[in-house]
């Protein structure tokens, strides 16, 4: 008999059990080019997603694929360096795929991160915003079809989709702006009269990631911060062309912004928990 994601999960989580020596209640999931906050994580047991049982793959730059496990200063934490996406060529069953591992493993806190798009005007590049709700315009849910009840229940509740809690701790520990983040499937950049459209929707960042995993996460009752960083503006805003290298430069330029305050939560979250 095949097996169903459930027992996928914990065949994959047993296997990372073994081979760590915290238990995590936090996880971040680091996106484009914002993979180097896990070097502060002591002592760190690093796993590389291919030893990892059923664990997807990244294939594009900036996500290296390495789940490291450990603390940084009293925190037990799980930071995912990188992530996959569906224009990969994955399923939304395999984009979050490593979400259901991670509850498996005890995760009740999740922590999303992602590089986006700046759609609102008053938005720089280079800013970091956290994340107050989100639109689905991928055209596929990561739930759909059969459920099984000890994943989560059939129908749940997104009011929250962003935690309002943790998102009063983001604010405390930094001035931060928040926004509404638009996901699209890509691998295209969007054109100008999308991103037209996506403002008249009430989206503020553009994005391939993160709305699927957060569902999932949400799907399994975990608790959910997400933080964009706008590493280029939409298209149409400014009179330039978009690229992948330009998206990579804005956040190995923002790296220690994004670890000096991701640093700055944990203790808070960790107490909380």
């Amino acid at each position: 008999m095949a097996k169903g994601i459930f027992e996928k999960a914990e065949e994959a989580a047993a296997f990372i059990r073994e081979r760590i020596v915290v238990s995590p209640r936090v996880a971040i999931v680091l996106g484009s080019g914002l993979g180097s906050f896990a070097d502060r994580i002591e002592p760190a047991s690093a796993i590389s997603y291919t030893d990892i049982p059923h664990f997807p793959q990244p294939t594009v730059e900036g996500h290296s694929g390495r789940l490291v496990v450990g603390t940084i200063g009293k925190t037990p934490l799980a930071v995912m360096q990188g992530r996959v996406h569906a224009y990969e060529g994955y399923s939304p069953e395999e984009v979050t795929f490593p979400i259901r591992v991670l509850a498996r493993l005890g995760i009740t806190t999740l922590l999303v991160t992602n590089a986006a798009g700046g759609i609102r005007l008053d938005l720089r590049q280079g800013q970091l915003v956290l994340l107050s709700d989100h639109i689905n315009f991928t055209g596929r849910n990561p739930v759909s079809g059969a459920n099984d009840e000890r994943l989560g229940p059939r129908f749940f509740d997104m009011t929250e989709a962003y935690s309002k809690r943790l998102r009063l701790l983001a604010h405390s520990a930094a001035e931060l702006s928040e926004g509404v983040y638009l996901a699209v499937s890509g691998p295209s950049f969007e054109t100008p009269a999308e991103i037209k459209a996506f403002r008249t929707l009430g989206a503020d960042l553009v994005g391939m990631s993160t709305v699927q995993e957060v569902i999932v996460a949400r799907h399994m009752g975990i608790e959910v911060l997400g933080i964009s960083c706008v590493t280029n503006m939409a298209a149409g805003i400014l009179d330039q062309a978009i690229n992948h290298q330009e998206v990579m430069e804005t956040g190995a330029r923002v790296q220690a912004q994004l670890t000096n305050l991701l640093t700055a939560l944990l203790p808070a979250l960790h107490r909380g928990i």
